[in-house]
């Protein structure tokens, strides 16, 4: 896809979240816990929070545009359909390798405890996503009216934000696999279930309804101008409703819907203000978008140099142990996102000046990998 054909201030959105992630992760494995309590832990703690909201409303709105080509051969199984997803999949080969316990079929299948079986399929970022993408390619080739798809997007998030509370309440792993039972609360340490992370997902398809409209009307500056006054609406309420009006009440329900409005007003107003800021730069370039276009890459590197024991036995965060001052854990993640600009710039220039050899050098590394893993 040329860039100029791209709708780069979703790319902006989830570039940034991306680069935000990196310092999300260098916080939570090195800071020294006594410094959380300080004055300005809050804030950070906050603006790190909308770190997986915005990143999964990103990656559901480029999906569901995406959905927009090829749907006859979606639904005949077609060369599309396959495309898509083998894309999805790659996610899911991601999502689940982070989470290995061993690099070995052989010492998982003889050597698991409940602690590694837990690790394994704990729901983060990654597998939320390919989830909820997997539910949308599908609802794509079964719902065959664009209006009714829409729908059925705003229906099922809908769904899913009142049904969480209670979903919270049950243990599933009494009645499912822990595979299946991570979906649908925080009982057994999953840090994105379904319920209710997928609505961002979700909600970020239903958005891209809007901003498909407005690009065939050429109305995409009312389209942001919406963006902004509506998410700032849905920011403003949900703050009053959840700090003013009823804080008590609201600190009993978890996670209550206004979770969800707060974040969600506050990704739209991003996206608007993203889309002036980028609107008439035809040629625009920049290291975040770079980012956002490598994300698999830079989320998958930037975690293996952080938690992966590659280091005399040890991981980043091992060596850290937890004991990094504020300073500290900034050089750190300066250095990360630095070398995790570099490296999607790099490849992203590869990928256009040789695509099919690195097309080629992708699936060699992916099957080479995969039988290394089994034969282990």
């Amino acid at each position: 896809m040329k860039l100029k054909n791209r709708a780069l201030f979703i790319d902006m959105l989830k570039g940034l979240a991306l680069i935000v992630m990196i310092e999300v992760h260098v916080v939570n494995s090195m800071l020294l816990p006594a410094l959380k309590e300080s004055w300005w832990f809050p804030s950070l703690n906050f603006i790190n929070g909308l770190v997986a909201p915005a990143f999964s409303f990103a990656s559901g709105m480029v999906f569901a545009l995406s959905l927009q080509k090829g749907v006859d051969q979606l639904r005949t199984f077609g060369k599309e359909f396959w495309r898509k997803l083998s894309r999805v999949g790659l996610v899911f080969f991601v999502g689940y390798s982070l989470h290995l316990p061993y690099y070995s079929l052989n010492k998982i299948l003889n050597n698991q405890t409940q602690q590694n079986l837990n690790s394994l399929f704990t729901v983060d970022i990654l597998k939320l996503i390919y989830t909820g993408l997997i539910v949308l390619l599908f609802e794509r080739i079964i719902i065959k009216s664009e209006k009714r798809f829409y729908n059925f997007i705003l229906i099922l998030t809908a769904i899913i934000l009142f049904i969480s509370p209670l979903l919270w309440k049950i243990d599933f792993a009494n009645y499912l696999p822990v595979f299946f039972a991570n979906y649908f609360n925080k009982m057994h340490s999953s840090l994105f279930p379904g319920f209710p992370w997928w609505a961002f997902v979700f909600s970020g398809a239903y958005v891209a309804k809007y901003y498909l409209e407005a690009k065939q009307n050429n109305s995409e500056k009312a389209f942001a101008r919406k963006m902004i006054i509506t998410g700032s609406l849905f920011y403003l309420i949900s703050v009053v409703i959840m700090y003013v009006l009823f804080p008590q009440e609201l600190a009993k329900i978890i996670p209550n819907p206004f979770f969800f409005l707060e974040r969600f007003g506050l990704i739209l107003l991003f996206l608007g203000v993203f889309w002036f800021y980028l609107n008439n730069k035809e040629n625009y370039s920049s290291f975040i978008l770079d980012v956002s276009r490598e994300s698999l890459l830079v989320y998958w590197v930037h975690l293996q140099l952080i938690y992966r024991e590659i280091f005399w036995g040890k991981s980043i965060a091992d060596l850290s142990q937890k004991n990094f001052n504020a300073l500290q854990c900034m050089i750190d993640t300066i250095i990360l996102i630095v070398l995790m600009l570099i490296l999607a710039k790099v490849w992203g220039l590869l990928k256009s000046k040789f695509p099919a050899y690195c097309r080629w050098l992708t699936a060699t590394v992916l099957i080479i990998g995969t039988v290394i893993f089994i034969i282990r």
